[in-house]
């Protein structure tokens, strides 16, 4: 099969569009998407983006993409940020292709540990949570650890690599769960909260098997492997929903969170007046009188300690 615009050989059908490409309008089909997306979410003239980097492939594109788009601008820095976990045999592999991946670009790379900030690392909280919860307790200690560790560097804003089918299973989970304040609070942000860094999310309209290609095209460093934890996350409901949904009908991704984006104003508004306070604990920003994140913490360590 030919591609729809030149006479070399397609690479790639992308259903939700209808199109053949090849290599090269494959590669230009991404990046043009990522910059409007860019363009949408924030004004990026200068300042430091600290940029989220485990070492797998969205992350690494995210990141790849990001120093490609802005590595003319001497006003703009990128900093990397790798969360260590402390997930034997899975984190510290992935981190050698994050830091492959840093050298190649000639970005600074910084890591932060859950054992430096909360004092224990994922395998010894693991054990102690319910069996499908070592993910959630995961999610909420590495948004925390990403957060402290871009204040450190006084990042204007924090990227993340949240690809298409990402966004869509973290708005249907909110949806499901009724948890509309949270959906609220969905990135990418556009305004600043005191204590929180913005999110930006350039591969939030690229599909995962689109990073995937344009990681192995563009010969990208990434890390493979699969988080020992994962099988157990209660998001894999999720993604089987979403997937036999886009196999069935091509774009209910994009559908989903194009619904989203038509809410989007209204549930801001509706929470607007929501007030952050400090977390009387750790002092990060909070909704209530203690954040998520020592909430969980401290469970953990009661259960630590009864556990004797």
């Amino acid at each position: 099969m030919k591609c729809d615009f030149c006479e070399r050989d397609a690479i790639i059908f992308v259903r939700y569009s209808g199109r053949h490409l090849c290599r090269d309008h494959f590669i230009r089909f991404v990046e043009r998407r990522v910059k409007e997306e860019l363009r949408k979410q924030a004004d990026m003239r200068r300042g430091t983006i600290a940029v989220g980097i485990s070492g797998g492939k969205d992350s690494a594109v995210a990141l790849y993409l990001l120093h490609r788009i802005f590595r003319k601008n001497r006003d703009l820095k990128l900093v990397a940020i790798t969360v260590d976990e402390g997930i034997s045999g899975y984190r510290d592999e992935a981190m050698k292709y994050a830091k492959r991946l840093t050298d190649m670009l000639g970005v600074e790379h910084i890591v932060v540990s859950f054992k430096e900030l909360y004092g224990l690392t994922l395998d010894e909280i693991a054990p102690h949570t319910d069996p499908h919860t070592p993910c959630s307790y995961c999610g909420v200690l590495r948004r925390k650890a990403l957060n402290v560790a871009a204040k450190r560097i006084n990042a204007s804003f924090l990227a993340t690599g949240l690809n298409l089918d990402d966004t869509a299973q973290t708005i249907l989970m909110n949806i499901t769960r009724g948890d509309v304040e949270r959906l609220a609070r969905m990135g990418p942000h556009g305004r600043v909260r005191e204590g929180l860094i913005p999110r930006l999310q350039p591969l939030r309209r690229i599909p995962e098997k689109e990073v995937m290609l344009y990681a192995m095209l563009r010969s990208i460093p990434f890390h493979a492997g699969t988080c020992p934890y994962a099988a157990t996350a209660v998001r894999n409901i999720y993604r089987e929903i979403l997937f036999k949904l886009e196999e069935d009908t091509p774009g209910t991704r994009h559908a989903v969170l194009n619904t989203y984006e038509e809410i989007r104003r209204a549930l801001e508004e509706r929470y607007a007046g929501v007030k952050l306070a400090e977390c009387r604990i750790c002092g990060e920003p909070c909704v209530g009188r203690i954040c998520k994140a020592c909430e969980m913490l401290d469970r953990i360590r009661r259960r630590l300690t009864d556990a004797g």
